[in-house]
Order: C-alpha cells, then sequence, then structure tokens
C-alpha cells in the first residue's frame, strides 16, 4: 500500500448511521460520482451485503459505484471506494423502520470505525445520522455522536458546531430538554464553548483573528433584566473575561434580530444558548449543504446537518448535498490542521539583543 494518504487525498472513515434510515443510500449517492475519489479515499464501515441491498434497491448500476472488499488496510486501493466489512451475519434491513437492529448496526459501525481512527488507519471520520432512542442500550449508552466521541478520545470539552462556508453556529448546550438549559448557562461554560470556537476558528478553518457573536438567553437580551437577569449576570461578565484572554468576543445578541438584520455576516462565528436557537436560524439559511462538526476532538469527525429520514428512506428520495459538503470539509479540514501544524511548529524564539 502507498502511504496512508497524500496531502491532496485523505482516508475517511465512513460510517453507516442507523441501517434502515437514509444514510446508506447517502453514502452511495455520494461516492456515484467519481469524481469524489479526487477529493479523499473513503472506507465505508458496513457490509458487503448491506451496500448490495441498497444498490439494489436504489437502482445504482454496478459501474457508477465501484468498490471493493477489505479486511486489511495494507490492500487499500485510495482509487476505489473501500468497504470495511464490521459484521459478516445476515441482517434483515427494513428502510423506514425504527428498531433496535438498525441502530445495532448503526453502533457497531461507529465502534469500528472510532478505533481505526484511533489506530490512525483513516485520518477523518464522516458518520451517518443515527437514531438516538433506539441506539440506547447496554452497549451504547450515549445520546448521540458527540458525547461518545468525547468520551472515546477523553477530549476535555467538545463542541457541537454547525458550518458552512458563510455561517458557522455553535452551541453551548445540545440535546437537552429546554427546561435544562438554563442549568448550564454560567460563565465557566461560555469561556469553554468561546475558547473551542476560537481554537477551531483559527486551526480548523484558517481564520487567524476570529471575531465571535454571542447569542442572549432570554427575549431581547433580558430587556435590561425586566425579562431575565442572565445577560447581565453571567454573559457580559463572561464576553469581558473572554476578551481579557484575547477571544474577540461580542454581545449579547438578541437572537431573532441578529439573524433577521443580517448580523452574523460580519463575524466568523456564532455561539448560540440552546439547540433551536441556533440550529432554527442555521438550517433556513444554509438548505442542503449545512455540516456538523465536533470542534475540540483531536481528530476531525463530520456529518450531515439531518437525521435518519425514516420517512423517506428506500425511496431514492434523499438528498446527499449536505453529507456531500461533510465529506467536503472533513478532508479541508485535516489538510488545514496539518498545515496548522507545520506552520506553528518550530515558532521563531524571541532574543533578547543587547545594547549599548
Amino acid at each position: 500500500m502507498e502511504n496512508m494518504a497524500t496531502a491532496e487525498r485523505p482516508v475517511l472513515g465512513i460510517t453507516t448511521g442507523d441501517i434502515n434510515g437514509i444514510g446508506v443510500e447517502l453514502i452511495i449517492k455520494t461516492f456515484s460520482d467519481p469524481r469524489m475519489l479526487d477529493a479523499c479515499t473513503p472506507v465505508i464501515f458496513a457490509s458487503n451485503k448491506t451496500i448490495s441491498f441498497y444498490k439494489k434497491l436504489l437502482g445504482i448500476p454496478e459501474s457508477n459505484f465501484l468498490y471493493q472488499n477489505i479486511k486489511d488496510f495494507q490492500k487499500l486501493n485510495p482509487k476505489q471506494v473501500n468497504v470495511f466489512n464490521c459484521w459478516e451475519e445476515e441482517v434483515v434491513i427494513n428502510p423506514g423502520m425504527i428498531s433496535e437492529t438498525g441502530s445495532k448496526y448503526a453502533a457497531r459501525s461507529l465502534v469500528v470505525c472510532t478505533q481505526c481512527l484511533k489506530d490512525k488507519q483513516v485520518e477523518g471520520m464522516v458518520t451517518g445520522p443515527l437514531h438516538k432512542k433506539t441506539m440506547q442500550g447496554p452497549d451504547f449508552r450515549y445520546t448521540g455522536h458527540t458525547p461518545y466521541l468525547k468520551d472515546a478520545f477523553s477530549a476535555r470539552d467538545v463542541m457541537m458546531f454547525m458550518v458552512s462556508e458563510g455561517l458557522k453556529v455553535g452551541l453551548v448546550t445540545e440535546h437537552v430538554p429546554l427546561g435544562e438549559v438554563k442549568k448550564s448557562i454560567n460563565q465557566e461554560n461560555i469561556l469553554g464553548k468561546l475558547q473551542l470556537m476560537r481554537d477551531s476558528l483559527i486551526r480548523d478553518f484558517g481564520i487567524s483573528a476570529p471575531r465571535i457573536a454571542v447569542l442572549a438567553l432570554n427575549p431581547h437580551a433580558g430587556d435590561d433584566g425586566l425579562i431575565g437577569e442572565e445577560e447581565k449576570t453571567i454573559l457580559v461578565p463572561a464576553i469581558q473575561k473572554a476578551r481579557q484572554g484575547n477571544i474577540l468576543a461580542f454581545g449579547p445578541f438578541s437572537a431573532d434580530a441578529f439573524f433577521a438584520r443580517m448580523h452574523y455576516s460580519q463575524f466568523d462565528g456564532v455561539l448560540a444558548m440552546y439547540h433551536d436557537q441556533g440550529l432554527i436560524p442555521f438550517k433556513s439559511l444554509v438548505p442542503g449543504g449545512g455540516v456538523n462538526f465536533t470542534a475540540g476532538l483531536p481528530v476531525v469527525r463530520t456529518s450531515p446537518d439531518h437525521g435518519t429520514a425514516f420517512d423517506i428512506a428506500g425511496k431514492n428520495l434523499s438528498d446527499e448535498s449536505s453529507f456531500r459538503e461533510a465529506v467536503f470539509t472533513c478532508a479541508d479540514i485535516i489538510r488545514r490542521r496539518k498545515a496548522f501544524q507545520e506552520g506553528t511548529r518550530n515558532p521563531l524564539k524571541k532574543v533578547e539583543i543587547a545594547t549599548e
């Protein structure tokens, strides 16, 4: 085998997500375009039978999606799609059906790919969508990819970061009930997410001095305390501390006016307090082209910005745009991280010059 990857074509691990959802469809549609092999060398963590099932269901001609099965990364083919067999047994696939079986093999794909990422057999990971409720079980006790990967890589903190070319939105809280959000809004959490966002914008997106907008928790940024004190007691002090630490943070901004008046165009990143506050405007402003990126990990993981879409699974109605962007983004971030590491590996030391 050649080197694991070239700077132009990193090796990416691709997980299926729930095998009854649209994940495998998206993978096949994405890599049916041979030009994708110019961006990366894909390794799909699934089984030959699962791929064959969906190829037949979608009516994909053999010549449009050529792949090889591998069990040994020494036989990786950089000019072809590779399928790493995570299971050999017969699995009943029921597109559109929510079941423990669909989630069981989603977890298998994710766990095996994660180990290969740890072992540096792949350089980055693009994950298919999961069904969070059926994923819960004795072998997988996480609410999604982000907390699982945080534990898997012993990361101190991570952040769900929704990214596109013109808009990047990070979250202080993720998949928690709205009634629980307030408990997590404190200066420590906000400062931690601001630091994560700043570091990611510099290292992963090549922005040397990123400007970050912080959204308010309450409507109208609390109206000077009339409808909430968190802006005065938590957010403003956190932003001030961030600026003292050389983080260019601004706000807090009332979320409705901030997006309606396109103020986001003046910033490199936006920190939202909770899931829907950030994701509703993001998905409205970036239809089909958004990517979910996990900031704070020592590895690169991306995914499409949507879920399993059981209602259209198996009907050849899925749109692979976001998945394709997730592949491109993963490869781009890997390249930028390498460039950043090279550029900062041997910084010039300050030399004191004696004067008369």
